[in-house]
Order: C-alpha cells, then structure tokens, then sequence
C-alpha cells in the first residue's frame, strides 16, 4: 500500500514548472464533444500568459473546436521519481491577428519553443498558422508525492 501526499505549488514552483517544459495537452469542448490535443507553447512568468502557434488545415477536427475566443484548459505535467507535478491553466484562448501584432508579442512569440520538426499530410500553403495567448482567469499547481 502507499501513502499520497498532496500539495498546492506556490507561484514560483508554478512558474518553474512551465518554463521547464515546452508541450502541453490543451483541451476545448464544443456542446458536449471534448477535445484535446498536445501542442508546444511559450510562457512569460512575469506576465503569466502563454503564447501558442496553432496550426490545422481548413477542414481538421481541431480548426470545428477553434471558435473565436474558446474557452479552454491547458495541462503540463512531469513525473521524476516519486514525484508528480501538474499545472492547470484556465482561461479563454485569443487569436492574436497579424494587425495586431506588437514588438513585445514577436518578441515573446521568438523565444517560445517549437517541435523540433512537424509532419503533415498537406502542403504548408494549405496550413492554417494562427498564433494565440492564454491569459488564464485560474493557474493551479499541484504536487503528489508517492510514499512506497
């Protein structure tokens, strides 16, 4: 039998977790159709704010759940050990348009991680890249440690 403790990560641990990691799963839903999908993203600690490139074909499953501002949660999780760590961001997703780009966002959007490589079926002129920002209304941590 184990024993599992519990316990809320402060906003530093929070913030380390995220800027240790660069992929996460984000989850939206449509009436009462879920769906979730992994993704890479960028994260500011001083803002709190992550910033997310988006890219789906016109027809894909993920484009029918990406309506104007989704509401969504994003999840990054680590095990090392005996240890869990997960973070929940809640929020709105906002699709940040081309005119609306700033220094500060090509800045932000520049050093965010990025797969080492993507695969898709179709040809990049039929991509859809959008860039989009979570300002989450919630950012929780927890941690579980596992005793043997």
């Amino acid at each position: 039998m184990t024993v599992e403790q519990q316990t809320v990560m402060t906003g530093e641990e929070t913030d380390a977790l995220l800027g240790r990691h660069e992929t996460g799963v984000l989850s939206l839903a449509r009436e009462d159709e879920p769906y979730a999908v992994p993704i890479s993203y960028g994260y500011d600690a001083g803002s709190r704010r992550f910033c997310m490139r988006l890219v789906s074909t016109p027809g894909s499953e993920k484009r029918r759940f990406l309506t104007d501002s989704p509401a969504v949660r994003f999840v990054v999780y680590e095990e090392a050990g005996t240890t869990y760590r997960s973070v929940i961001a809640v929020g709105r997703l906002e699709r940040l348009r081309t005119s609306e780009l700033t220094p500060d966002h090509v800045e932000r959007y520049g050093a965010a991680k990025r797969p080492l490589f993507e695969m898709w079926g179709e040809s990049k002129a039929e991509l859809d890249i959008d860039l989009y920002e979570l300002d989450p209304t919630e950012l929780s941590g927890r941690r579980i440690e596992v005793e043997p």
